[in-house]
């Protein structure tokens, strides 16, 4: 499992076992799937959201499911316990002119030039944050014009790089090896600089994935979006924009890395989303009937 998954289950196990101690339940074994069932009601009462309970009941099933082979548990509890019904939320998007403002980005230094080729790679691959903060250079062929990506569940796909972005990724390359010599140069010891990420700070080191956030929201307003942009939405966009010119869901489900084309789906709502306003605006039958 990823690191954010492993602090995701240390979390729900934390809660339960709070949740337990104020109830004096003393073993997991002694937990069924009323209390469980009141665990999660007790979570959303408290303001957890329908999907991070949703996510919470996941990572229960899954602990007793290691109980259950450790001898620690007889039954798993949460397994019958429905989570709240989840609101159908579509993800947002930009729009091509939006996106096009946005990367109109001036290369002209060093942190420039990385930013540039950080949102071009984004939109160009469609990329998860995490992937994109985890990849090395060896995993970048700019004569192949792929990156290699090491995904969800460590599944690895191999994704094709826009010119655009390929062009994006030299510039910040040549950038990248001057701003490494000069890190060096001001550091005690070279050896905990970078380790290979492509993408690095004025430090030397991996870029978190916090400062990529800020960088892409910092962006977006110095490009006047006026609207707040965040770097999955590079990927819901790239997501989109290929669907609706391509209409190849099972091609964007392979880009994306999706194990289930449900996951692709929802896209298409937004594509008839898209459809159903240019025909309500443009059809002279289902113009809606102003009153008098």
């Amino acid at each position: 499992m990823s690191a954010h998954t492993v602090a995701s289950y240390l979390r729900d196990v934390a809660a339960l076992r709070e949740f337990c101690d104020a109830r004096a339940i003393a073993r997991w074994n002694e937990v069924d799937t009323a209390r469980v069932r009141t665990f999660a009601a007790a979570s959303h009462a408290r303001g957890l959201a329908a999907r991070s309970v949703q996510r919470r009941l996941s990572g229960l099933r899954t602990f007793y499911d290691f109980l259950l082979r450790e001898g620690c548990a007889a039954v798993n509890p949460a397994r019958q316990v429905r989570a709240p019904k989840l609101k159908k939320r579509l993800p947002t998007t930009l729009d091509a002119d939006q996106m096009g403002r946005l990367l109109a980005v001036r290369g002209d230094e060093g942190l420039s030039v990385r930013d540039k080729a950080i949102m071009e790679l984004f939109y160009s691959s469609g990329l998860r944050l995490a992937e994109l903060v985890s990849l090395k250079l060896a995993d970048i062929d700019l004569k192949d014009r792929t990156v290699r990506v090491l995904g969800k569940g460590s599944k690895t796909r191999i994704v094709p790089v826009g010119r655009y972005a390929i062009d994006a990724l030299r510039q910040w390359l040549k950038q990248r090896a001057a701003l490494l010599r000069e890190a060096r140069g001001g550091a005690a010891g070279a050896g905990t600089l970078a380790d290979g990420s492509v993408f690095i700070g004025r430090s030397g080191r991996r870029l978190s994935a916090r400062a990529i956030q800020l960088r892409v929201g910092l962006w977006a307003r110095r490009q006047g979006l006026g609207v707040h942009v965040h770097p999955h939405m590079f990927r819901h966009s790239f997501a989109t924009h290929l669907l609706e010119s391509s209409g190849n869901l099972r091609g964007v489900q392979e880009l994306m890395g999706h194990a289930d084309i449900g996951s692709t789906q929802i896209y298409t709502h937004l594509n008839f989303q898209h459809l159903a306003k240019v025909y309500d605006a443009s059809h002279p039958r289902a113009r809606r009937r102003r009153p008098a």
